[in-house]
């Protein structure tokens, strides 16, 4: 096997971590020694240790001489455990290959610092670093601007419709879709509504892969009015994973029937009698909320783009066509009245989802950027 194999395999080793290790970063280390893969590891965030202290136990004294492939700079900083740094120091690793930096303010650098005043070699594989970002895009994203990243996402005809004016039982895309869908979920930390999906649906926006998760998916419910039903599905089966978020208009009582739901219900104003999505954002970053998707109606979906809430999208078209005035739009509201106000994507990527569906990925451009 080559170095690249290594930090390949360090790479597919982190993703196993997918929606296991929030809110850390998901981490794969593998140790070589003369040739031979002595130990490996993952961090599940249950089992408290990151994945270079994983390798370091499995290769026992083979860990002195050997070269750590990692995708992710060592830490540097003591939290639920002591720094990797100082461990692969006591373990006599004499070099360590890394992809990336880590973003995170207590590492930046200093665990790189700290090998190398150790003697031990350190080196950056450049040739990985692209992968090893998109692995942990949420993670970069929180440490560098400190909010969650925020994916816009919805389902759509191919003339950018979500919904028909009368009758909409039935799905716009396929079940391998909506299989998709439900992989975005697991690997997010929240989910974002409108009070307008809620009554229409009485959707639960739950997880349904069925799969370990390192805390519960939270449901946030945008209800300026707190008009969410008390014998809603998502009221009932509530267990202390949803929030409302409403505004100082609304029922005391109301507040309190929910309340006693085990639903936290928080005010934040906004203009015009609507709640306010930035302070809403602002609220999961406090909780340390990584990644939030975006699962709404067409005013809500305006209204997270128009304050300029989401930082990315992912849309998924059905090769289907409804034309008319009538049927709702991806986005609604007052929109941008000119071609040059336009709401522009970058990087976009396209995914093919099944037979004749596929879907847009891309990030929004803003008036200030990452």
């Amino acid at each position: 096997m080559t170095e690249r194999d290594y930090l390949t395999r360090a790479l597919e080793l982190a993703a196993e971590g997918r929606a296991r290790t929030s809110p850390n970063p998901m981490v794969g280390a593998v140790l070589v020694n003369a040739g031979d893969v002595v130990g490996s590891g993952i961090h599940i965030y249950k089992h408290r240790d990151h994945a270079e202290i994983a390798a370091l136990r499995e290769a026992g004294d083979r860990a002195r001489g050997a070269t750590l492939y990692v995708n992710l700079e060592p830490c540097s900083h003591s939290g639920r455990t002591g720094p990797c740094a100082e461990a692969l120091i006591a373990a006599g690793v004499a070099r360590v290959v890394a992809a990336m930096e880590d973003p995170n303010p207590l590492v930046a650098g200093d665990g790189f610092r700290r090998l190398r005043a150790a003697g031990i070699a350190v080196e950056i594989d450049d040739s990985a670093r692209a992968a090893a970002v998109a692995l942990n895009e949420a993670f970069v994203h929180f440490m560098k601007t400190r909010r969650p990243l925020v994916t816009l996402k919805t389902a759509l005809t191919l003339d950018g419709k979500i919904a028909a004016p009368d009758d909409n039982r039935g799905w716009l895309t396929s079940e391998t879709a909506r299989r998709h869908v439900q992989q975005l979920r697991h690997e997010s930390d929240a989910m974002l509504t409108g009070i307008g999906t809620v009554l229409a649906d009485d959707c639960l926006l739950t997880d349904r892969t069925g799969r370990e998760r390192s805390r519960p998916l939270l449901r946030m419910v945008l209800d300026s009015q707190l008009r969410l039903p008390l014998n809603s599905r998502m009221v009932k089966q509530a267990d202390g994973n949803v929030v409302v978020v409403t505004t100082s208009a609304a029922s005391e009582e109301r507040r309190k029937a929910l309340e006693a739901f085990g639903i936290r219900v928080l005010t934040f104003d906004g203009r015009g009698g609507r709640t306010d999505i930035p302070r809403a954002i602002e609220w999961l970053s406090q909780q340390q909320i990584l990644s939030v998707i975006v699962e709404a109606g067409s005013k809500v979906n305006w209204a997270i783009l128009e304050a300029q809430a989401a930082d990315k999208i992912f849309f998924y078209y059905a090769p289907k066509i409804l034309g008319g005035t009538q049927s709702l739009s991806m986005a609604g509201g007052v929109g941008r009245r000119t071609r040059s106000e336009a709401i522009r994507a970058r990087d976009i990527k396209l995914h093919t989802i099944s037979t004749d569906e596929f879907a847009v990925e891309g990030w929004l451009e803003k008036d200030w950027q990452v």
